[in-house]
């Protein structure tokens, strides 16, 4: 009885080493959880991974797997981050660690020493998920439900950029669309807005309309760079977001989960209206921009 138990344990062993050792596809995993939704994450790592010298991302088809490769001096690492939603406040981050030139040694080891491997995973996770936690204080989304974009009349500028960089399209937009109504006496009819045309979310792009509400007349000027157009009312999703207009695009995000997690169809069109003008400072948690996202005819 004895040798049979000695022979199923060696053979459990045996497997776990040849699994361990050769069949697993990663040298280490990371795990951690955070209060935030999956897109949100998304592009915090990528932001994250933009300040870590000799890093690069590749991204998936959706925003819940990314490949990171960094690059140190002596190893690459391919950093495989799965992003699982555990409820509409809360995810789950999977971090699957390979070290592309030293793998075997790795996994040899691991089970019994703490590898400067082991440890410089752990401080880039820890520094990670510190930065995350810190942006995710710097901003709030609630989620108001159905509502409707209203119908305005507007100038605008087109505009096509990063994702990151959408507030910064607008501010080298803004003195050229204010000082140009005003020269040619165009009234003003609420606040400003963007209405995105065009959202790829794999490569983090929009092209996007900046917009200055008017009140439409027979005798509105040219301009090479400023066109004019009507906004048709029409049903929509509304969040409201506090914070940074550089980042307001987190609530995109939660008003996709929310539509995913309530069956309703969308238009991958987000619309922000703008309460705030940033030039004048202030707490950015007291910014106020309405988010819309068209429900699908």
């Amino acid at each position: 009885m004895l040798k049979k138990i000695i022979l199923f344990l060696c053979v459990v062993l045996s497997g776990f080493l040849v699994w361990s050792l050769f069949l697993k596809p990663y040298d280490y995993l990371v795990t951690f959880k955070v209060n935030t939704i999956p897109g949100v994450v998304n592009q915090s790592l990528k932001l994250w991974n933009s300040s870590i010298e000799g890093a690069k991302i590749e991204a998936s088809e959706d925003l819940f797997d990314l490949k990171q490769i960094v690059s140190y001096n002596d190893s690459t690492f391919q950093y495989h981050y799965h992003i699982e939603p555990i409820n509409d406040s809360t995810s789950l981050v999977n971090v699957y660690v390979t070290d592309m030139e030293h793998s075997f040694q790795n996994r040899l080891t691991h089970p019994f020493s703490h590898t400067d491997f082991e440890k410089r995973v752990k401080n880039s996770m820890v520094d990670f998920s510190d930065k995350l936690k810190e942006h995710i204080s710097r901003f709030k989304v609630k989620i108001e439900g159905e509502s409707e974009i209203k119908e305005v009349f507007c100038a605008f500028v087109s505009i096509e950029s990063k994702q990151i960089e959408k507030a910064m399209g607008m501010m080298q937009n803004y003195n050229l669309l204010s000082s140009t109504l005003i020269a040619n006496k165009i009234e003003l009819n609420g606040r400003p807005f963007i209405s995105v045309n065009n959202w790829d979310m794999k490569n983090d792009r929009i092209q996007y309309d900046f917009c200055y509400p008017i009140k439409n007349n027979d005798s509105l000027f040219q301009h090479p760079m400023i066109s004019f157009k009507k906004i048709n009312r029409k049903k929509a999703l509304k969040a409201i977001y506090n914070g940074n207009y550089i980042t307001s695009d987190r609530a995109w995000y939660a008003l996709l989960n929310y539509a995913e997690k309530n069956n309703i169809a969308v238009e991958k069109k987000p619309f922000e209206v703008f309460h705030n003008n940033p030039n004048m400072g202030g707490d950015e948690l007291q910014w106020i921009t309405e988010i819309y996202m068209p429900i699908a005819n």
